[in-house]
């Protein structure tokens, strides 16, 4: 060749092949002049806020402890499966404003903004809490009731005489 090749960009377009792509930059961690990360979490019809801040791992919903706002055994451990799976467990204080739904979707909107919360307070823990499944908002919703009908799909029962 007479020309001189330089650059991937000059070698990739003489060959017809594309150029490997930039890699990303590295992420961030986000957080606040308190060092507090803040994430919103939604489950359902649940909203939930929540800042994580370094602490001992106490866990505060709409100004309760956890135990006394999720009585249920099942609803306590959806909200410790983030910090279990990133073995954080007990490092992190959790403060959490939920409403809308019920119970069982605020624990999971909670659950879901505790885990966006940890990802931007430390980056390197998002693989764990991606591969988990923890980072993607379950958009299953209630289906609207239809008119003509007793429920969404249910109808009335059918009589022939």
């Amino acid at each position: 060749m007479a020309e001189q090749l330089n650059s991937l960009e000059d070698l990739a377009r003489a060959t017809g092949v594309a150029a490997p792509a930039a890699e990303a930059a590295p992420r961030e961690p986000v957080r606040d002049n308190l060092g507090r990360s803040y994430a919103t979490g939604k489950r359902k019809d649940a909203v939930a806020r929540v800042w994580i801040k370094p602490g001992t791992g106490k866990v505060t919903v709409n100004g309760k402890e956890m135990a006394a706002y999720f009585a249920r055994p099942v609803l306590q451990m959806i909200l410790r499966q983030p910090f279990q799976i990133t073995n954080v467990e007990g490092q992190f204080d959790v403060y959490a404003t939920v409403a809308g739904g019920g119970l069982s979707g605020q624990a999971g909107a909670v659950k879901h903004g505790i885990s966006k919360a940890l990802q931007l307070y430390d980056p390197s823990l998002r693989a764990a809490l991606k591969a988990a499944g923890f980072l993607t908002r379950d958009s299953r919703v209630v289906e609207r009731k239809k008119y003509g009908k007793p429920k969404a799909r249910r109808s009335f029962q059918f009589s022939k005489r």
